[in-house]
């Protein structure tokens, strides 16, 4: 077994002291000769693609990861599935790795910007997926937060110039709604996502209704999602339930939709303050006003 396989071995087994040992090698390595065939490759991957840094980020050891990134370890190398170490660290919700990963992205990004444009949260793997889409998949809250704080998310809360009848396009408020994840939802939309963006499935509301998830199918109507939004086969989140589910969610589902579609909820493009009539409405750019 060669020093790299070694390597990856050691951070598996969270060795620290072995891949100390290890990495010395490559600090060592930098005085001798530019020929050198004997400097340890850090960036070495194995048959998954995986190099020793996805698997410190997997297994959520800050101490190998700051070792890693030491020895010159490529922040945003990609395995098979075009997965970052970022990509690990914020599916397994692990919030420092998370942390340290976007520092050291960071620098990298200050330094190299025009040249080499590296990791940030918004670099998809090959499902399409952004290290924020994978934290709201599967519920990492506080990773979320930690992403969402990045300005480089904006693009994400926003929306891009993207085809929405593209079977692969998701986004991190579908994925949270379509898995039931109510406190990572609240985030979004304080966050600003946009909350009638669409996909070829439809809304995030069309997710919420399909897979039974009642408190977000409350939370979104709450927040002013569309109703009466259609999908690319031209049904709204009622016609889905009540073509696929029979399910007492769906019972439930079934009346939250039919009462909203009976109400209008329009956005306040400004404010609005009357200070002649206190009993007045008024509201908030942004604000949802409901008429009954």
């Amino acid at each position: 077994m060669g020093r790299e396989q070694d390597l990856i071995l050691a951070v598996k087994n969270g060795d620290v002291t072995g891949v100390q040992k290890l990495v010395a090698k490559v600090k060592a390595a930098k005085t001798k000769l530019l020929g050198s065939t004997k400097r340890l490759n850090v960036n070495y991957q194995d048959a998954d693609g995986f190099s020793a840094l996805h698997h410190a980020a997997l297994g959520g050891s800050l101490e190998l990861i700051a070792l890693l990134l030491e020895a010159q370890a490529t922040v945003d190398i990609k395995d098979s599935n075009g997965m970052r170490p970022l990509h690990y660290a914020a599916w397994q919700g692990r919030l420092e790795p998370v942390r340290l990963l976007l520092r050291a992205s960071a620098a990298v990004n200050a330094s190299e910007m025009l040249l080499q444009h590296q990791s940030n949260p918004c670099l998809v793997n090959k499902a399409k997926k952004t290290p924020l889409d994978l934290a709201c998949e599967f519920g990492r809250l506080k990773v979320a937060q930690l992403l969402l704080n990045s300005h480089l998310c904006v693009a994400l809360l926003e929306g891009e110039a993207k085809d929405p009848c593209d079977p692969n396009y998701t986004t991190p408020l579908h994925l949270a709604a379509k898995n039931g994840h109510r406190e990572v939802i609240r985030q979004l939309l304080r966050a600003g996502i946009e909350i009638n963006r669409q996909t070829k499935t439809g809304t995030a509301l069309h997710e919420a209704a399909l897979y039974g998830k009642t408190e977000v199918v409350r939370l979104l109507l709450e927040g002013g999602v569309d109703v009466n939004i259609r999908n690319t086969y031209n049904q709204t989140a009622l016609d889905i339930v009540n073509q696929f589910t029979t399910s007492q969610a769906s019972r439930e589902i079934k009346q939250l939709l039919r009462e909203a579609s009976g109400i209008l909820k329009v956005r306040a493009l400004k404010d609005f303050w009357n200070l002649h009539d206190p009993t007045a409405l008024n509201v908030r750019a942004g604000d949802v006003i409901t008429v009954r």
